[in-house]
């Protein structure tokens, strides 16, 4: 390659190419272009390409030097030559220039600065909208707009009260099975809220740098510390005063979650297995449930093995569920160095989810198993969890934000209901009488 031939094409009358395009047809041509010959274009192009990092085809008649190169060039000015003696013109795009190395040319370019993510924005619709100004950022810690969490938490609580309630003598009645269900409800709405607070105020300092985060109270300072923790107090005391409210053996059960609800947000610090400690602390409602109608699990070992086997389950399935959760802040919590289960295992994500299904499934079956649970127990709360949770681990697509939400909080009243359900309708068949009257039956129809 000729030196000359490239101060040519780099200095020709103080001009430098920005984007040079020559035809099959201009390669052919006798003619010159500046005074270059077209073998002297030819090996000028190749060589000024390799020079800037562009790439050469020549076969096509194509010389693209990469767009990158010329970044930081002055506007350029478009210069129009018919060179191909008829044939389609060629655009020469040149700018004047005072640099005189190619190697400056190469500058890399910075990369484009980060999309700007949407700034707080008040509600404007939905329960929030209605409260006054001050209160929003309360009801925004407590997740009182998004309520599926409180559902979770409140679920086990059902189940165990459904599945305690054919074991007193009599049988408890629907109104006293409603007024406790009732309780545990209130009761894991101001508990989940009081956890929700203790959690931010441990990530205070993570949350601004997790973008589905960042812009909650105490993320963007619309609540200080102190005040979070004085409004915890608050709320601490209101579910004390729910607990109070049932038989006083629940003090001695309830009371022990509180150290899990003020554990799991460092579990996130030292362990990629924080959803194992949520799931202890969202499924103490399993237990709950027994010592709320009465019945004493250290002196009725079928309630105990049915509570513990209830209890296990439900941890199965937290887990199952807050690992599709985990995934919507995969990448955030990676940059964050936050751990879990999602990050631990995210090539075998689908894999997991079904041995914890499984589990879940199995577990439950043993607590129906020990208590003397009927058919419809089986049917109804056993193949519905299988039905709805195979569904859920063989559509959800983990990679997708909205996806995962999705099904996370519609999960739970797929599985969560189906079990409810089941119980439910286990529970009226023992109350009403329908096995015994079933059972009856058969014996009369034996002896015709």
């Amino acid at each position: 390659m000729s030196p000359l031939a490239i101060k040519r094409l780099h200095n020709s009358p103080g001009l430098r190419c920005s984007y040079l395009t020559i035809s099959r047809s201009v390669l052919t041509s006798p003619r010159h272009v500046n005074g270059m010959s077209r073998s002297s274009i030819r090996s000028a192009s190749s060589a000024y390409t390799r020079v800037i990092g562009g790439h050469s085809n020549l076969s096509n008649g194509l010389v693209a030097p990469r767009a990158s190169a010329f970044q930081h060039f002055p506007r350029s000015t478009p210069i129009r030559g018919d060179l191909s003696h008829g044939r389609q013109p060629v655009i020469l795009s040149h700018t004047r220039s005072t640099t005189t190395s190619a190697l400056q040319d190469t500058a890399p370019v910075p990369p484009p600065p980060a999309k700007a993510l949407p700034a707080y924005a008040p509600p404007t619709t939905g329960l929030l909208s209605y409260l006054p100004s001050a209160a929003v950022p309360y009801a925004e810690l407590i997740r009182l707009d998004k309520p599926t969490g409180t559902y979770y938490l409140f679920f086990p609580c059902v189940f165990s009260t459904l599945l305690a309630a054919p074991l007193t003598t009599p049988i408890t009645p629907p109104l006293t099975v409603l007024g406790t269900s009732l309780l545990f409800l209130t009761g894991a709405l101001v508990m989940r809220g009081a956890g929700c607070t203790i959690n931010d105020l441990w990530d205070r300092n993570l949350d601004p740098h997790v973008a589905r985060t960042r812009l909650r109270p105490i993320a963007r300072s619309a609540i200080t510390p102190r005040a979070a923790i004085v409004f915890t107090g608050a709320q601490l005391l209101t579910g004390l005063a729910v607990l109070l409210q049932l038989p006083a053996a629940c003090l001695a059960y309830g009371v022990p979650s509180l150290l899990l609800v003020a554990t799991y947000p460092l579990a996130k610090r030292v362990t990629h297995y924080p959803q194992f400690v949520l799931g202890l602390t969202f499924s103490w409602g399993a237990i709950m449930g027994f010592p709320a109608l009465g019945i004493d699990l250290l002196h009725n070992t079928p309630a105990l093995t049915a509570a513990a086997a209830l209890y296990a389950s439900n941890v199965a399935w937290t887990v199952l569920y807050d690992m599709i959760y985990a995934h919507m802040d995969i990448r955030d919590d990676a940059a964050a160095g936050i751990k879990s289960i999602a990050l631990r295992h995210e090539a075998n994500t689908k894999a997991v989810l079904a041995g914890l299904g499984v589990a879940q499934v199995a577990l439950l079956g043993v607590a129906g198993a020990a208590v003397g649970t009927g058919p419809i127990f089986f049917v109804g709360s056993c193949g519905s969890a299988a039905l709805s949770l195979a569904t859920m681990v063989w559509r959800v697509r983990l990679q997708s934000v909205r996806d995962c939400w999705w099904w996370f909080q519609w999960g739970c009243w797929f599985t969560g209901g189906g079990i409810a359900a089941g119980l439910a309708a286990e529970y009226a068949a023992r109350y009403s009488g329908w096995y015994e009257r079933a059972a009856a039956g058969e014996v009369d129809q034996e002896e015709g």
